[in-house]
């Protein structure tokens, strides 16, 4: 995941940094959503719905691609992004998710609207995650027209649905090596010391 070439994590970068520590959680070499059921909840925004949709799509694909257990995904609806934060609140509370994946898709226009909804979502957002300490993905396309929402949600590889989806995995599989650390030895260590 980067934004260019020049900024993108060299290939070599997680073996060098696991050589040098006593653990590196890496979680391309941590158990996958297979061993242990990871339940995702998605908080997803009507407002400019035909994006969300496509970034849920992208998600749910990417959740059946990892071997997720879907039975155990929850899709819950609200007006926009600025409800989002509530809803991953409840979402994160109940107990019955391992992480919260907000969708929704802001669109700068031509008053400050943009402004206020986009920052504010992303800060409640980030409130409920550090508040919960359950992860909560900033799944929310801020762009400045519909065409680069568009091209953020196409059914490819670029999908920015499927790419919060895959960032809550990863996340709920480090959370759980750390959990694992409690001395019991090297968890989920891709290269490094023994």
């Amino acid at each position: 995941m980067t934004s260019s070439d020049a900024t993108a994590l060299p290939d070599d970068a997680k073996a060098r940094a696991a050589g040098r520590v006593g653990n590196s959680l890496d979680p391309g070499a941590l158990p996958g959503p297979s061993d242990r059921p990871v339940r995702i909840g998605f908080a997803c925004g009507e407002f400019n719905g035909g994006i969300t949709d496509r970034m849920l799509t992208g998600a749910l694909d990417e959740l059946e691609a990892a071997g997720c257990d879907m039975a155990s995904v929850v899709v819950a609806w609200v007006a926009g992004a600025f409800e989002l934060p509530l809803v991953a609140r409840s979402m994160a509370a109940s107990g019955q998710v391992d992480a919260v994946v907000a969708l929704g898709a802001v669109i700068r226009g031509d008053t400050g609207h943009y402004d206020f909804v986009a920052g504010e979502c992303a800060s409640g957002l980030q409130r409920v995650q550090l508040d919960t300490g359950l992860p909560v993905i900033f799944g929310v396309l801020t762009t400045d027209t519909v065409d680069q929402a568009l091209v953020r949600s196409l059914p490819d590889e670029t999908n920015k649905g499927a790419e919060a989806a895959r960032t809550a995995i990863d996340t709920v599989a480090v959370l759980r090596g750390i959990e694992g650390l409690g001395g019991t030895g090297r968890v989920g260590f891709a290269a490094g010391r023994s």
